[in-house]
C-alpha cells in the first residue's frame, strides 16, 4: 500500500540492474550484503526501483512525499527479492 492504494512490485532485470548501479555493486554478494543493512534512503531507492519494475512510474515518482509504512515497504521489497530471484 503506497498513498492509499495496492502497488505492483517487480524485480525486472533492469530494476535489479538499477539498484546495483545505484549501491556501485559489482555482484549479486555485494548486493546481498548492502540489501541486509537498508537505510531509509535505500529504502526509497530500492522500493521505487521495483514500483518502476511493477509498471508503477507513477507511484515511483511520487514515492517521497507518498504515505508508505516503513515495516511494509521493507516486507514488500523483501518478498519481491524472494519471488524475483525464485523466479
Amino acid at each position: 500500500m503506497i498513498g492509499g492504494g495496492e502497488r505492483r512490485l517487480c524485480l525486472t532485470l533492469g530494476a535489479l540492474a538499477e539498484i546495483e548501479a545505484a549501491f556501485g555493486c559489482k555482484r549479486m554478494s555485494e548486493l546481498d550484503a548492502r540489501l541486509r543493512s537498508l537505510s531509509a534512503a535505500d529504502l526509497t531507492l530500492v522500493l521505487a526501483a521495483l514500483l518502476r519494475g511493477g509498471g508503477e512510474d507513477e507511484a515511483a515518482a511520487r514515492l517521497g512525499s507518498a504515505d508508505v509504512s516503513p515495516g511494509a515497504a521493507a516486507r514488500a521489497v523483501a518478498e519481491a527479492f524472494r519471488l524475483g530471484l525464485a523466479a
